[in-house]
């Protein structure tokens, strides 16, 4: 039985992703932990993250996740969600700025207080549903139309404009990165596991994709 190891470093939503993984990967095992040696013999490896980047990135760099995360997603599939998104990102302004992993080299940027589209203003932190455009061909996006609606909570985003690994792009007042790949990393600013049909669809992508 394949593993999908899902890191607990104390700041994601861990319950919610590891019962996602578990309904479309039946045939998989979702662990949720935070042993190095569990992670490393995992087949597939999923970074979720919830609350402020200063924190998340404390324990990340405490418990050595950011070394864990760069030797795994070197040889297997690795998935980042939401913050966990954020965290792979090269810095995040938030909390006066943060530097974070750097597996991507796209800043993480506050959307401000005075957000604006068509003369409204829209509410931060960005909560809801809304359409995301791919802009790659991957495997994570197989069987999910176009333009399908994803569930977001953030109050900071990766740029989309010069963004070189962008993979699906949103619009919330501004241009955002909805998700980045690279080899073998995927990661989403939405919550797949909050996303209904395209979010579970995307994750049973990832527990059959096998890697770049």
């Amino acid at each position: 039985m394949k593993t999908i190891a899902i890191i607990d470093y104390g700041m994601g939503n861990l319950h919610s992703v590891s019962k996602a993984v578990e309904h479309v990967a039946p045939d998989a095992r979702a662990l949720v932990t935070s042993d190095p040696d569990r992670i490393r013999s995992a087949d597939k490896v999923i970074l979720p993250g919830v609350g402020a980047i200063r924190d998340c990135m404390a324990e990340i760099r405490r418990l050595k996740v950011d070394e864990l995360v760069r030797e795994v997603s070197a040889d297997r599939p690795l998935l980042g969600i939401c913050v966990g998104m954020q965290a792979l990102m090269s810095r995040s302004q938030e909390n006066g700025w943060v530097d974070c992993i750097n597996l991507f080299p796209a800043e993480v940027r506050f959307f401000g207080n005075e957000l604006t589209e068509n003369g409204e203003r829209l509410k931060v932190p960005h909560m809801g549903w809304n359409q995301v455009h791919q802009t790659v061909d991957h495997p994570l996006w197989h069987d999910i139309d176009d333009g399908e609606r994803f569930y977001f909570v953030h109050s900071y985003y990766a740029e989309a404009e010069g963004n070189p690994d962008m993979a699906g792009r949103t619009r919330y007042g501004v241009e955002l990165a909805a998700a980045v790949a690279r080899d073998n990393i995927f990661a989403t600013q939405f919550h797949p596991e909050k996303s209904h049909r395209a979010g579970l669809q995307l994750l049973k992508n990832f527990s059959q994709w096998s890697g770049a």
